[in-house]
């Protein structure tokens, strides 16, 4: 006779399996119905016994923090290859009572859109990648699951002297990047990334298929920086392409303490948000030992649109105190720019771009913060000694100013613009999966994090929404009053029209996560 806790352990896996086994039946009989006959509709639905679900599943977790055994796992992957898949996917996915999480890069900092505490299914999108480019109209529909290197690599087989101002990073999925916002090294001369859509195509919660006509002007307001899992599932994106010239010049300056490096911090406060909108400057600021000493190595990242004569001879003017000589520049075409910002060696071809696998995921945090007021010598001098302190986490300043300071907060959700200098992104990544190490990491970033709190917008202390952060605050019960405490961070004065968008499309809060935007009138 068996053990009785033995019996009860296989009686609940056998219990658990079998509850597991009917959801994926009913599912797939109901996608089956909303299909065309002879769409074989069983191939991209994946059941946790299926050899693929996790090779699937883990292909694009970029935070090893939730690539673990003890990470909540879905219990189905949908792996859509057409768009009338995606609107089955969300007509079956309610029927069967399940929540449905959308997935395009897993860029996500938090994991959002692959974990859940609730039972939930994954709508993965990598398969819908098609990139179209119109080069008359200067224009390009991209799939939600095509990755920014994709589109950058897209765009060069057509023209060498067009590009799309996205993010710097290759493998970062379209859907997300774009329905977040999007950012990127070209923001001062074109704006965010979705400064430059013009349409779009959506799955709404009755799986209707909608375009810019379709699903109106408010709700395509609200994919364009407030988060589109939010309001249903993004299928593409058309996005202007926007001119760059032959040449660009990229540069990257390393300065120490004992370098003077405080008074370079200091210049570049005002100068990077104020100067040329062809020149972003991103500045990251590390503890770095040197001499054996614990200092504060200062990192200018930068790309130019221009040639580097006009270059130097700009910073010889705004920032001297840089002490930029040609030699210090590389030329370079714009396509070549991207790859050598993700330090690929100068001639690489532009297919490295088209590499889904980033090699590994690092475990990871990040936060982020506005600065509206220069820091001041002696509040920078402050901050390395507590930096030094701590000993890890880096800060990265992004400048602002440009064409993001010509353009409404409220033009799209993503409201901080003018009156922005720069934005902080806070950084800690490691490698080892202890828990005892991520508690470590965690807490040494939200102590640098709270030793900001001098230096940062107020009332509210303002963060990035594509840069999300659970400690904003976490949306447990889908509640209007949960979703402000993080959507007023993110989104301030626009969170509320954003209520109004989800409470006119989806008001019985079906796309839901942990920080999705809250219909109107819920406790």
């Amino acid at each position: 006779m068996l053990p009785l806790v033995l019996f009860l352990v296989l009686f609940n896996f056998s219990s658990s399996r079998a509850a597991s086994d009917s959801v994926y039946e009913s599912f797939l009989q109901c996608l089956t119905n909303q299909s065309k006959p002879s769409d074989d509709v069983s191939k991209i639905v994946l059941a946790n016994s299926n050899s693929s679900y996790t090779s699937v599943l883990r292909a694009y977790i970029r935070n090893a923090r939730f690539n673990s055994s003890s990470t909540p796992k879905p219990v189905i992957i949908i792996t859509p290859e057409q768009e009338s898949h995606v609107s089955a996917a969300v007509i079956c996915s309610k029927n069967v009572g399940f929540q449905l999480k959308i997935r395009s890069g897993g860029h996500d900092y938090e994991g959002l859109s692959y974990i859940s505490d609730r039972p939930f299914f994954i709508l993965d999108m990598f398969n819908l990648r098609s990139i179209s480019i119109d080069m008359k109209e200067e224009t390009a529909w991209v799939g939600a699951g095509a990755t920014l290197g994709e589109l950058f690599y897209s765009i060069s087989q057509k023209s060498k002297v067009h590009g799309f101002p996205g993010g710097v990073c290759p493998t970062v999925g379209v859907g997300g990047h774009i329905s977040g916002g999007g950012y990127g090294n070209m923001i001062r001369k074109y704006g965010l990334t979705v400064d430059n859509v013009v349409d779009a195509k959506i799955v709404d919660v009755k799986g209707r298929i909608l375009d810019r006509n379709g699903m109106g002007e408010d709700l395509f307001w609200a994919i364009r920086g407030g988060g589109g899992a939010s309001f249903g599932v993004v299928l593409s994106y058309k996005v202007k392409l926007v001119p760059v010239p032959e040449t660009v010049t990229v540069f990257r300056a390393e300065r120490f303490l004992a370098e003077k490096a405080t008074d370079l911090v200091f210049r570049w406060q005002t100068v990077a948000p104020t100067t040329d909108p062809n020149l972003f400057m991103r500045m990251l600021v590390q503890p770095s030992r040197r001499n054996n000493e614990l200092t504060i190595k200062i990192t200018i990242v930068a790309m130019y649109l221009g040639n580097a004569d006009s270059l130097v001879k700009l910073l010889e003017k705004d920032l001297p105190e840089l002490g930029l000589k040609k030699e210090n520049c590389t030329e370079m075409g714009w396509i070549q720019s991207v790859l050598w910002w993700n330090n690929f060696e100068n001639g690489t071809s532009p297919d490295a771009l088209l590499n889904r696998d980033p090699d590994n995921a690092d475990f990871l945090k990040r936060k982020s913060d506005y600065v509206q007021k220069p820091i001041s010598k002696d509040g920078l001098e402050w901050l390395w000694k507590r930096m030094i302190e701590l000993g890890r986490p880096g800060l990265v300043f992004n400048p602002y100013g440009g064409r993001m300071a010509e353009i409404k907060a409220t033009d799209t959700p993503m409201p901080h613009r003018a009156g922005n200098l720069f934005k902080i992104q806070y950084s800690t990544s490691w490698t080892n999966s202890s828990e005892e190490v991520a508690k470590n990491s965690i807490n040494m970033l939200n102590r640098l994090h709270s030793y900001m709190t001098g230096f940062v917008s107020k009332n509210p202390r303002s963060a990035f929404f594509p840069y999300r952060d659970i400690d904003n605050g976490i949306n447990k019960n889908g509640s209007y009053e949960e979703g402000k405490v993080y959507g007023v961070k993110y989104f301030n004065d626009n969170f509320e029209r954003l209520v109004d968008v989800k409470t006119a499309v989806d008001p019985e809060n079906y796309f839901w996560n942990e920080q999705s935007i809250p219909p109107r009138g819920t406790t």
